[in-house]
């Protein structure tokens, strides 16, 4: 078969997967679960859908929550050619470019930049499983295999459990889709003595995988590398030449990458990642033992897209299926193929099942606190098994049409009859009709397989039916792997894609320089305000920034409690509109889907079962304080915020370790210092990276507070002409000292 033939038919079986964008205009992005989970979105559809407008899997929402939001102020930005450091519109302000999973620099980004943003996120979602085989088949054509097999290992990757699972993300499976291209490079890099060429597109798939846009995959893909590599290097003879070269391109690496992960170690150390993370015993951090099972039968436990899924959560951090022919193959290399790259690809299967697994080793790196790795779930480690799978396929497969004692291909096929034999006995009670319902297909699957497999073993001399059935077998894998696809990915209508409602253009006018919250989760949930150009005080992300967890949780404790864990787990969304604190982040706006009495609240709109109030007691985002009082650690400053005695909008709590070292004498710590004269601050430009502030005052300094999280990568100025320092004010805000008379503060944004 040839090469070309090979890449059309990749490209076709892609298409297929995405008919219903290419021919129906449909979106493989969640949409649905917008307008079927979340007012005030269900109440734009209220009238024919009181109930709410069903949505296919109520799993996978993180694409709208995270990912899509995070890509679209990446793009803005980008488009202004602005670097996109800051998301303002969550958490009272939090980096983004330094979030990682932002994908601010990677190069497939440059279709956003030329196309509309929906028909970009649909063809990125499409080069996940595209490019992913297409650089698979490569790499295995590189390694001599047939070219069935090439072809057969390509599908499997693309549409395995791993790829399918996180397909919607578009960032997990774009770190992953660079690893067969990595391995071809190193290769070439051994095996071609013109390997410049090679050594530059390993350069530039490494960081094109780092850039994806997740760190944990990439961090498995990084070792795998070079596992590789050193193995290929003994393997070659140890050529301090291809060491030096491979040294010399891998600290290129982290030369030119470091515009991302110094932004992301700076973020981390100041983010509340180590101390607010699921426990490493809590169910679903490793990969059940039972769940082996979904290899074989991927719906055994059920599934979320059919309302059904009995076993442990999650489902989709847990299902390594990748079909029932190439496990089969892959079994049949496993224990009948005996090369160096077939015994590589075991260890690196066995390995990664190993610490994903709930084992003794797999915890090890959490019981010793290792950091990175302590926060990293462990089930992701399908990435690995999946690929190495797929690849131990295009091996079977290949061996399997070489040797002339095909009748050995018979054992692995007993073993897994064994297991079905297994699943149909000791089905569990309570479930059965699930179970039973589940397992028809994959049963049907193995038998029709196993035909084939016997078919193939009476062909003793490669003829027109071997190829024949080598295209029966690939339908069959593709039948199998499209119609697991199928049945977990959404595809929606564009119009479900955040819609503009009474509610959203209510608070779109009226808001200004001010931030929302909510009463209920069901209500705007956290990242959706950023689509609006709302800024709010909630916000979902792996990394947040300590401080702001701290003060939050505070005020949802309603007391100066700052003790760990917050019970947010990446997402925080704050509820108590009587909290003082959420006055003084500039709360406007509380949205309830049940009536509110409260002295500082007035309804203001409605629309459906969604109710606006607002906050009369709301601080200004800039202001000026009359006072400041400074105190020796956070507890203490804390504490002054709670007090019922103190007046956030006069007195500014600032730590001690904050003050300006050429400043003059202070007041004691706990004490106020002498009252300053009140000026007035004006925002006369507000953007992501830059915010500008008039400000008049009479006499004396003052000290302004703007209610934007602080974080040290932000910088003021005053008159254009001389920095000062912004101090770290009530807790988690940027205070600067203000000189008496007419000045234009700018607060801009930095890289480092």
């Amino acid at each position: 078969m040839k090469i070309l033939a090979s890449v059309l038919f990749i490209f076709l079986i892609v298409v297929i997967f995405f008919w219903q964008f290419f021919f129906k205009g449909l979106l493989p992005i969640p949409a649905d679960t917008i307008i079927g989970l979340y007012h005030p979105f269900r109440d734009l559809y209220a009238k024919n859908y009181p109930n709410g407008i069903p949505f296919k899997n109520f799993l996978v929402t993180d694409p709208v929550r995270q990912q899509y939001p995070w890509r679209e102020l990446v793009i803005s930005a980008e488009r202004k050619f602005e670097l996109p450091l800051w998301n303002p519109y969550n958490f009272a302000g939090t980096p983004l470019l330094a979030n990682f999973q932002s994908a601010s620099f990677y190069p497939l980004n440059i279709l956003f930049l030329i196309m509309p943003f929906t028909t970009a996120w649909s063809l990125i979602i499409f080069l996940g499983p595209f490019l992913g085989g297409i650089f698979l088949f490569a790499y295995l054509n590189n390694l001599k295999l047939n070219k069935w097999a090439g072809l057969l290992g390509a599908t499997t990757f693309s549409f395995s459990g791993f790829f399918i699972s996180w397909l919607e993300w578009g960032t997990i499976t774009h770190v992953g889709l660079w690893l067969p291209l990595i391995l071809l490079s190193i290769d070439r890099l051994f095996l071609n003595k013109r390997n410049l060429k090679w050594i530059f597109i390993y350069l530039f798939s490494l960081m094109a995988s780092f850039f994806a846009g997740h760190l944990q995959i990439f961090f498995y893909l990084f070792i795998f590398s070079w596992i590789y590599f050193l193995a290929r290097w003994f393997q070659f003879g140890k050529k301090i030449n291809i060491l030096f070269i491979f040294f010399l391109f891998n600290s290129l690496f982290i030369i030119l990458t470091a515009v991302q992960w110094i932004p992301t170690l700076l973020f981390i150390s100041l983010s509340a990642r180590n101390i607010d993370t699921l426990n490493f015993s809590s169910p679903g951090w490793f990969i059940p033992w039972q769940n082996l099972i979904q290899f074989v039968a991927p719906d055994f436990f059920g599934n979320p897209t059919t309302l059904n899924y009995w076993g442990v959560w999650n489902y989709g951090e847990l299902v390594g299926y990748v079909g029932i022919i190439p496990l089969v193959l892959a079994l049949f290399a496993i224990f009948y193929r005996r090369d160096k790259k077939t015994l590589f690809f075991n260890l690196a299967l066995f390995t990664s099942l190993i610490f994903s697994l709930q084992t003794y080793i797999a915890k090890i790196p959490f019981i010793l606190h290792i950091p990175f790795l302590e926060t990293a779930q462990p089930t992701r480690l399908l990435f690995i098994a999946t690929f190495s799978l797929a690849v131990l396929s295009a091996f079977g497969f290949d061996h399997l049409l070489r040797m002339k004692k095909k009748i050995v291909i018979i054992y692995p096929l007993i073993f897994i009859s064994i297991i079905f034999v297994g699943l149909w006995i000791f089905i569990p009670k309570e479930h059965m009709l699930v179970v039973k319902s589940n397992l028809l297909l994959p049963t049907f699957l193995f038998i029709s397989s196993s035909i084939l497999f016997f078919t193939l073993i009476s062909l003793q001399k490669k003829n027109k039916l071997t190829t024949i059935l080598c295209i029966i077998i690939m339908a069959v894998t593709a039948f199998d792997l499209l119609r697991f696809g199928f049945k977990f990915v959404s595809f929606t209508s564009k119009d479900y894609l955040f819609p503009s409602t009474a509610v959203t253009a209510f608070l779109q006018k009226n808001l200004g320089e001010f931030r929302i919250m909510t009463t209920d989760s069901r209500i705007l949930p956290p990242n959706f305000s950023a689509i609006y150009g709302l800024q709010s005080v909630d916000g979902y992300d792996p990394l947040y920034l300590l401080r702001y967890g701290e003060l939050i949780a505070a005020s949802e404790r309603k007391k100066a409690d700052i003790t760990p864990p917050f019970g947010f787990n990446r997402i925080i969304t704050p509820h108590n509109y009587e909290s003082k604190i959420m006055d003084l982040l500039g709360v406007k706006y509380i949205l309830s889907l049940s009536d509110i009495k409260s002295p500082k609240l007035i309804k203001v709109f409605q629309e459906g079962e969604t109710r606006i109030y607002e906050n009369k007691s709301v601080l200004p985002r800039a202001f000026f304080v009359e006072q400041v009082q400074y105190e020796k650690d956070k507890e203490q400053v804390m504490n002054n915020l709670f007090r019922d005695d103190i007046d956030l909008r006069k007195i500014a709590i600032l730590q001690l370790s904050y003050r300006k070292s050429n400043a003059k004498p202070q007041p004691a710590v706990g004490q106020l210092d002498s009252k300053r004269v009140v000026g007035k601050a004006k925002i006369i430009s507000y953007s992501e990276n830059k915010v500008i502030i008039e400000t008049i005052s009479s006499s004396d300094e003052g000290f302004l507070i703007l209610t934007d999280a602080y974080y040290p990568t932000w910088r003021a100025k005053i008159n254009n002409n001389y920095e000062t320092p912004i101090l770290q004010a009530d807790y988690n805000f940027r205070g600067v000292s203000i000189p008496s008379g007419k000045h234009r503060v700018e607060f801009y944004n930095s890289l480092f």
